[in-house]
């Protein structure tokens, strides 16, 4: 039984699982988990990647305190946001958050120099103010000229533990810097920057192994003997693989947690002119396929009403006090600005429900009841979008990550969309980077195997959809409301 350990960071907290494959089963075995977040200091938003690295330390050491002493490895994180490098490899600077407002009015200054027709012609991206694209077009030039390699947060994690510098593909290419033609960083965006091709390390494929875990930190830290492989380091691109197969059925997918990614998997781009317009992403996935999706705001809205109300409530005690208030009682555009980061979540989902004329909600079930009926109702108009967008109709909708925990707002989404909602596995992101390890370790032959083997390892709940009487009134508002912000 060989051991494969997957390194999963998300905005909010981290991982480290164990995978292994018993009896024909993968089970998963938690090593570590640490909290994650950025702060802000002298106005800007910044992460503590030495943290992140020490906790990956942490965790190895529990594995062998374990008894692993041999494994495979692999990396995820979130997206867009870098690292500048000198030729030592030491960092010139601390690591910005995408929250960071540095960005605000970016997208329109770059406008004014490149159409963003143009930009979505060449890379596919969706226009998002925080894209890496209008990070660097608003770092410091001269910081950028000094910087020797510029990697995305996972890359540097596996430089940090390995020596190498990689751009790992799925998540170069949230960058909005990569060119779908050419496959390559596009010259006319590098120039926009002020930047060279050789600031960037080699494109790297999922699957490829990196080597062993550096002996100085083996032996300093007594960790297990670890070869790493390169994952689909993006983790919507690890979750989107560990989506189970559904054997003759055409379905799209959620992957659910600080951001819910709505969209479908795809063999060829789709970067026409209707895509733009209804902002659709063509983000690079593993194995030749692009993940065309739209990034809705997700459940950032009741992590940051939570902790707000200083966490009195855990997140099942805040769906179970969603369930008993009244439904479709007040509703927000989740994917406003206005939410992206606002001083404080509570008083902005308050300020624009009074603004709208609707009822205020006031105590913890009502908020999150809001944001609940809010999101699904979200979900149901974005997959009309990708359907019409791809010309499919989807069978059913494929939730994973952490909210397919939520029962409650999986079953408003059956509500909402009229079809089936298939709900897990939570950690299809570990599961999916495992899935890397084990084609890579040759445990199973390729993806479609390896979902195979998820669908029939891990609970997977049905959520069928159920009548709702008063669903024209609910869509009107809904409609109504949108329209409103233009």
């Amino acid at each position: 039984m060989s051991n494969h350990i997957a390194v999963d960071i998300g905005a909010s907290s981290g991982r480290l699982v164990l995978g292994t494959i018993k009896d024909g089963t993968l089970r998963l075995d938690e090593l570590h988990r640490f909290s994650n977040g950025f702060t802000e200091r002298d106005g800007s938003c910044f992460w503590d990647i030495d943290h992140l690295f020490e906790q990956i330390i942490i965790g190895l050491q529990k594995a062998k305190a374990q008894g692993i002493t041999r494994c495979t490895l692999g990396i995820d994180t979130w997206a867009v946001d870098y690292v500048l490098l000198d030729e030592s490899g030491g960092r010139l600077q601390e690591v910005y958050a995408y929250r960071d407002s540095r960005t605000n009015g970016v997208m329109e200054k770059v406008a004014a120099v490149i159409s963003p027709e143009k930009v979505y012609a060449k890379t596919g991206i969706q226009q998002l103010n925080f894209n890496t694209l209008y990070q660097l077009y608003a770092h410091d030039s001269a910081e950028l000229a000094r910087a020797d390699k510029i990697v995305m947060v996972p890359d540097y994690l596996y430089y940090r533990l390995s020596g190498r510098l990689i751009n790992e593909a799925t998540n170069a290419s949230t960058m909005q810097m990569l060119n779908l033609q050419t496959r390559e960083f596009d010259e006319e965006l590098l120039a926009l920057l002020g930047l060279r091709r050789e600031q960037f390390a080699a494109l790297t494929e999922p699957g490829e192994v990196l080597g062993m875990i550096s002996a100085d930190l083996e032996q300093q830290h007594d960790l297990p003997e670890c070869e790493l492989v390169v994952a689909a380091t993006h983790d919507t691109a690890s979750a989107v693989l560990g989506v189970p197969l559904q054997e003759g059925r055409s379905a799209a997918y959620i992957s659910s947690g600080t951001w819910s990614l709505l969209g479908a998997e795809l063999n060829t781009p789709l970067n026409n002119e209707q895509a733009m317009a209804a902002n659709y992403t063509n983000e690079w996935g593993a194995f030749g396929t692009y993940r065309f999706l739209k990034n809705i705001m997700g459940l950032w809205l009741i992590q940051e009403v939570r902790r707000l109300d200083g966490g009195r409530h855990s997140f099942a005690e805040l769906a179970e006090l969603a369930a008993g208030a009244e439904s479709f009682r007040s509703l927000i555009p989740c994917d406003h600005p206005r939410f992206l980061n606002p001083a404080n979540m509570i008083d902005e989902i308050r300020s624009a429900c009074a603004e709208s004329g609707q009822p205020v909600p006031q105590a913890p079930g009502e908020l999150a009841r809001c944001i609940f009926d809010s999101l699904a109702l979200s979900y149901r108009s974005y997959l009309e979008e990708l359907e019409a967008l791809t010309g499919t109709g989807f069978d059913v909708l494929q939730i994973v990550g952490g909210g397919a925990n939520n029962a409650l707002l999986n079953q408003l989404t059956a509500d909402m969309i009229g079809r089936e909602v298939l709900a897990g596995p939570t950690e299809a992101t570990a599961i999916g980077n495992l899935a890397v390890q084990l084609i890579q370790a040759g445990e199973v032959a390729d993806i479609r195997e390896a979902r195979a083997l998820i669908g029939s390892s891990f609970a997977i709940t049905s959520y069928q959809p159920r009548p709702v009487p008063q669903l024209q009134e609910v869509l009107q508002r809904w409609d109504e409301l949108n329209a409103a912000l233009g």
